[in-house]
């Protein structure tokens, strides 16, 4: 997987660019579409150097993978399957080249919309799960637009305001903890979140 380090590098590159703000709506963009390499990386070097624009750059960040998202439901619903109900070329080749979207992946999604609808765009959007695969099928799976966009904006905002919120308060030191532990505490919290959900649903 060399060649995920290099693309990670390139991307990191862009935080001594006077372009890197504008960078990072456009990777934020296309990962919500395509790209391999989490926003949050370049995101972070940005926050480093300039701590005081923490939280413009969260917010640039989560307006890119919004919008990005809104293109992965359009590419989902309108060029993914085939008037005779396969899969089309423009699919098929997401399902050969894109780095954790499978065929496999695919079918277990539209149980857990059919289940979950909101939480799973949620979880997507917060955690480290490939959000590009959830903002494709929901527009497969015809999933509420409206619902969709309000699930993305808050899991994605939130995430990036976090990871802002956590370089503003502690600065460089706390970056060797994100990088080690935030996914996990991410998926951690959505995890108790969904959790106490369900609890209010089985009790009440």
């Amino acid at each position: 997987m060399n060649w995920v380090k290099k693309l990670y590098d390139w991307v990191l590159a862009w935080a001594e660019s006077p372009y890197g703000p504008i960078a990072l709506f456009v990777f934020a963009f296309i990962e919500s579409v395509f790209f391999p390499i989490p926003p949050d990386v370049l995101l972070i070097a940005l926050a480093l150097g300039m701590p005081t624009k923490s939280f413009r750059f969260a917010l640039n960040c989560s307006l890119g993978s919004v919008f990005g998202a809104m293109v992965g439901y359009a590419l989902g619903h309108y060029a993914w399957i085939a008037s005779s109900g396969e899969f089309t070329g423009f699919a098929n080749f997401f399902f050969h080249n894109i780095p954790g979207f499978t065929v496999a992946m695919y079918e277990r999604i539209q149980a857990l919309f059919n289940e979950w609808n909101f939480w799973v765009i949620f979880t997507a959007g917060f955690t480290p799960i490939p959000y590009k695969v959830f903002t494709i099928t929901a527009g497969v799976f015809q999933i509420n637009f409206v619902m969709f966009i309000i699930a993305s904006v808050i899991s994605r905002s939130a995430r990036f305001f976090l990871v802002a919120w956590l370089i503003w308060k502690y600065g460089p030191s706390i970056k060797g903890f994100i990088d080690k532990y935030f996914n996990w505490l991410a998926l951690g919290f959505t995890v108790c979140l969904i959790g106490g959900f369900i609890l209010i649903k089985y009790l009440f």
